[in-house]
């Protein structure tokens, strides 16, 4: 039977009457539809996923995902609040409930979360000794991604540069001493490589000597850890584990991202988990810390009412702050000049699913990084690969071997390291376009030395105080030069890696 307007059938939706009825009903079909249009896109291990073809492109990242999260995105966009809600506090509670932090603020992307940690270290709340002001320092490193060093220079400090370790792409952390200026140095902050931790045992003890703050970039580290001898680790303030973790009675080991003060992530889709856009601040132990970095989030207001909600504090009407009169909205006080970088409920609720699969996400990383090194290990005259910080040596049969400092690291590798050596038959160059014309996505180690970019280059010639350069950089020129990374993302499947391993044998026996 026809509808009113001639030639209109009724959806079977419009028939329901009851609103968690309908809502059940679209979200039935939205998981319909996402099993069949998204297939592609679930975990390389999961059956329903569909083959990958010998010949179709490789990408060294992308988002894993199946209908649970586009259920969750739907769901929560039925239910409109759109701006950070209850999905947003919820999915705060657990990605700190699983690194073991005191909080976790979102944000709208790992940049972002980097200059809201730099510029809660600015805070006028904060001891006067330890605010960074204009003019202060902060201990960086040169080969990285250029949001790790910009706020630095965004909130008017220094970055102070020290040099990169070809082969673990982090720090060399026995600079950090010549690095250090008396009453101008207040904090490093720095990046844990491509998932591998950088020395978080000698950096510490340098914070603590000097009392500076400690800001772990963890962006490309979620699901690293880092272990040390309990006597060392007591030394430095640290007695338990993260959740989940242990190394025996003798050790302390905790997630990266939970040593500093305060440390960043990022959900961009080639992450460790994906929100679309997104990233988090994780206050390790710092109340204080807390609200200044959720003031600077939100607008710099001195209020810490979620949005939507009032009078949290039960004075909202009887502060007296700044010059204003007695009584003014504290929803409308501000005590930082701020920012608004807040993401969205509806990415919330994805990022809580995601986080139900990290665990897998973590150990798929693992997996993949040992495929493509003992995939690649007939490569070695021609290629060096990379090392765990403290490790210093890899065996297709013993693994790993450490040095003498006791301490060990364990990481969730957001790419697989490889440069080209000296005398090598071909450049790095040469070989990125090898890959690139067999579909296989790879990447630079981001910006190289980032000393060599053009902004830097720039801001040095106009302004040449605002940074300053501790030595020569050879190792940061030398992975600018030589070094490329492939992927280790859930969605690789181990044909796909092999395929990936076949191109570089071939290439390389020309």
């Amino acid at each position: 039977m026809l509808s009113g307007r001639s030639g209109y059938l009724p959806h079977p939706l419009c028939c329901v009457t009851s609103l968690p009825d309908l809502k059940e009903q679209i979200l039935s079909l939205t998981r319909n539809y996402a099993r069949q249009a998204h297939a592609a896109y679930r975990p390389a291990a999961d059956p329903a996923r569909t083959p990958w073809f010998e010949g179709s492109p490789i990408p060294y990242a992308g988002r894993v995902f199946t209908e649970t999260e586009v259920e969750a995105a739907v769901s929560a966009t039925l239910d409109f609040w759109l701006t950070l809600g209850s999905e947003g506090a919820a999915m705060e509670k657990e990605l700190a409930a699983f690194m073991g932090v005191r909080h976790s603020l979102l944000v709208n992307s790992g940049s972002s979360a980097n200059l809201v940690a730099i510029s809660a270290l600015t805070s006028a709340k904060l001891p006067e000794t330890r605010r960074i002001k204009p003019g202060d320092e902060v201990i960086t490193v040169a080969a990285g991604f250029p949001t790790t060093v910009a706020p630095i220079v965004q909130v008017g400090a220094v970055p102070v540069f020290i040099d990169a370790d070809p082969i673990t792409g982090n720090a060399r952390c026995e600079q950090l001493e010549a690095a250090y200026a008396p009453g101008k140095t207040k904090a490093v902050m720095m990046a844990h490589a491509l998932g591998n931790p950088f020395n978080l045992a000698v950096t510490l003890a340098f914070c603590r000597k000097y009392d500076l703050w400690l800001v772990e970039d963890n962006c490309d580290a979620l699901g690293c850890s880092y272990s040390m001898p309990r006597a060392l680790a007591e030394s430095l303030g640290f007695s338990e584990n993260s959740p989940g973790l242990d190394d025996g009675p003798d050790r302390v080991i905790r997630w990266t991202g939970t040593w500093g003060d305060i440390s960043t992530q990022s959900f961009y889709p080639p992450h460790h988990l994906t929100m679309g856009e997104g990233g988090a601040v994780n206050i390790v132990s710092d109340q204080k810390l807390r609200v200044v970095a959720e003031s600077f989030r939100d607008w710099g207001r001195d209020c810490w009412c979620p949005s939507g909600i009032d009078n949290t504090c039960n004075k909202r009407f009887g502060w007296k702050l700044g010059e204003l009169p007695e009584g003014y909205d504290h929803k409308y006080t501000y005590s930082h000049l701020g920012y608004n970088l807040k993401p969205l409920d509806i990415q919330a609720a994805i990022g809580r699913v995601q986080l139900m699969r990290l665990p897998d996400f973590i150990e798929a990383r693992k997996r993949n990084w040992e495929i493509l090194r003992r995939g690649l290990a007939p490569c070695e005259a021609h290629l060096e690969f990379a090392l765990p910080t403290h490790a210093t040596a890899w065996d297709a049969e013993l693994g790993f071997s450490w040095d003498d400092s006791g301490c060990r690291t364990d990481c969730s590798w957001f790419g697989f390291k490889i440069a080209t050596r000296p005398g090598a038959p071909v450049s790095r160059t040469e070989l990125a376009r090898e890959l690139d014309r067999n579909q296989i996505g790879n990447r630079m180690l981001f910006g190289g030395n980032l000393l060599r970019q053009p902004a830097f280059i720039q801001l040095r010639q106009e302004r040449p105080e605002s940074m300053r350069v501790v030595g020569e950089m050879h190792g940061s020129d030398t992975i600018m030069n030589t070094t490329l990374f492939l992927g280790t993302y859930p969605g690789l499947t181990e044909e796909m890696l092999q395929a990936e391993i076949n191109v570089i044998h071939t290439f390389f026996s020309h």
